[in-house]
C-alpha cells in the first residue's frame, strides 16, 4: 500500500477557529479524518502530523524518507521563508505536493512568494480542503500511471 504522510505546519491545529472567513470553520481533526478515509478508498494509507515548530517538520521530512511514498505538505507561514524546510525537502528521495487552504497568490504581497514551492512536484492552493483530497487523487493517479507504464 501506497505510504502518504501529511504535513501541517503552524497554526493549522487552530483551524475551525482562526480566520474562519479565510480558512473555513472546519476543524484539523475533522480534515485529518477527511483525509485518512479518502486515502483509504484510494488504497493509500494516510498519516497526518502536525506541529508549529520548524524543526520537528523538518524532522518528519528526513524520517520520511524510506517510510513514505509520497508528503503533502502546507508549510503554512514557513511558506513564505524557511530555506530551512525548503533544504530538508531537497535532501529527500520522496516527492512533496505543497497544499495551502487559501488562494497564498491573492492575499497579502509577503504571502505570494513560496521558498519551498520550486523544489516540489507540484503546488495547489485556495481550494480549502478539496486541494488536499486532490493531492491524493494525484498521488493514487501518479501511482497507477506508474504501475501501467
Amino acid at each position: 500500500m501506497i505510504q502518504v504522510l501529511v504535513l501541517h505546519g503552524p497554526n493549522l491545529n487552530r483551524l475551525g477557529k482562526r480566520e474562519p472567513s479565510i480558512y473555513g470553520t472546519g476543524t484539523l481533526e475533522e480534515l485529518n479524518q477527511q483525509l485518512v478515509e479518502l486515502g483509504t478508498e484510494l488504497g493509500l494509507n494516510v498519516t497526518c502530523f502536525q506541529s508549529n515548530a520548524e524543526g520537528e517538520l523538518i524532522d518528519q521530512l528526513h524520517m520520511a524518507e524510506g517510510k513514505y511514498d509520497y508528503i503533502i505538505l502546507n508549510p503554512g507561514a514557513y511558506t513564505h521563508y524557511s530555506y530551512a524546510i525548503r533544504d530538508a525537502i531537497t535532501s529527500i528521495d520522496v516527492p512533496v505536493i505543497e497544499v495551502h487552504l487559501s488562494n497564498i497568490h491573492a492575499r497579502e504581497p509577503f504571502r505570494s512568494t513560496s521558498v519551498t514551492a520550486p523544489v516540489t512536484a507540484g503546488q495547489i492552493v485556495g481550494l480549502g480542503f478539496i486541494g488536499y483530497e486532490l493531492a491524493l487523487m494525484a498521488i493514487q493517479r501518479s501511482c497507477q500511471k506508474t504501475a501501467l507504464t
